[in-house]
């Protein structure tokens, strides 16, 4: 007998906002199956208030309470039963991320947790890694998102350890450079200490910019990116301009410039952990939230 269950998760990310609608497939006899239904993304940088200003601006307010509107009726349309929202970084650092929590909430009816970086982390590791971590081999887990990464790292398949650094792209582009070289000093630390000893280390990356440069490869599903081609990508990027980004690459004006950044802290993360392959298997926090809602961990 087959079963076909409706699931969303809103991902408030602080360099856009997200929706994802999936199907859950269940067969008495078979794991659950988890099929994107629709992904849709909504260029919000609340980054550029919270990690600047300290606060999020009355317009950058009124536009996600538009948004989570939008995402409500269509969760409607799609016959959604079950959803949950998480904001992450650039809401939980915002002085008004409550108040404005609050308010969506009275404008929506849809409630927001604010999540802390551990959540996000014990998140996106809950989904599904199964066919890359299976076997007696190593692989970092780096989730890159505008206010923060996310680092898991799993040997002989299970979690050795996870930590959530202050490292997105939004926040990197804002920083000054003397603290963005302090934060990856920070995480080059990390990484050689918790990767030591360990042999063969492989990357697997998540995050709408390792996707689209994944896109960008032609590689084929399942196959990774190599060291040597991420590194000739990021000098190629670097040479050309915002506008050239934009016009000859086609990437979203909210993607052209975080991509520089995105690209330096999956390098740098290969080169400290001594990987020569990132995987990128198109999964993050939308997936790992309606995992977590099947399985009631949320």
């Amino acid at each position: 007998m087959l079963e076909i269950r409706k699931y969303a998760a809103i991902d408030i990310g602080s360099n856009a906002i997200r929706l994802l609608i999936s199907n859950v497939i269940i067969k008495s006899d078979k794991d659950p199956q988890f099929k994107k239904s629709s992904l849709v993304r909504v260029p919000i940088r609340l980054g550029a208030d919270s990690f600047v200003k300290g606060v999020i601006s009355d317009n950058n307010v009124n536009r996600m309470i538009n948004a989570i509107e939008a995402f409500k009726l269509l969760m409607e349309v799609h016959n959604v039963e079950k959803y949950k929202a998480c904001a992450t970084s650039a809401m939980r650092e915002a002085k008004n991320g409550n108040d404005v929590v609050e308010k969506i909430f009275v404008e929506t009816g849809v409630k927001i947790d604010i999540i802390n970086g551990k959540e996000e982390a014990a998140i996106i590791s809950s989904t599904d890694l199964n066919q890359l971590i299976q076997g007696d081999n190593s692989y970092l887990y780096v989730d890159v998102g505008g206010g923060s990464t996310e680092f898991t790292l799993f040997s002989k398949g299970r979690i050795l350890t996870s930590k959530s650094f202050k490292m997105g792209t939004v926040r990197l582009l804002n920083n000054k450079k003397s603290v963005n070289k302090e934060i990856f000093a920070n995480v080059e630390k990390w990484i050689k200490k918790n990767t030591k000893g360990l042999k063969n280390v492989a990357l697997i990356g998540s995050g709408g910019n390792i996707n689209k440069l994944f896109k960008m490869s032609g590689r084929t599903e399942g196959k990774p990116i190599s060291l040597i081609y991420l590194n000739a990508q990021y000098q190629f990027l670097k040479q050309m301009s915002y506008q050239e980004r934009i016009s000859e690459l086609s990437l979203n004006p909210d993607r052209a410039d975080v991509i520089i950044p995105a690209t330096k802290i999956y390098l740098s993360a290969m080169k400290w952990s001594g990987a020569r392959k990132i995987y990128v298997p198109k999964i993050g926090l939308s997936d790992g939230i309606i995992k977590s809602l099947f399985y009631n961990k949320l």
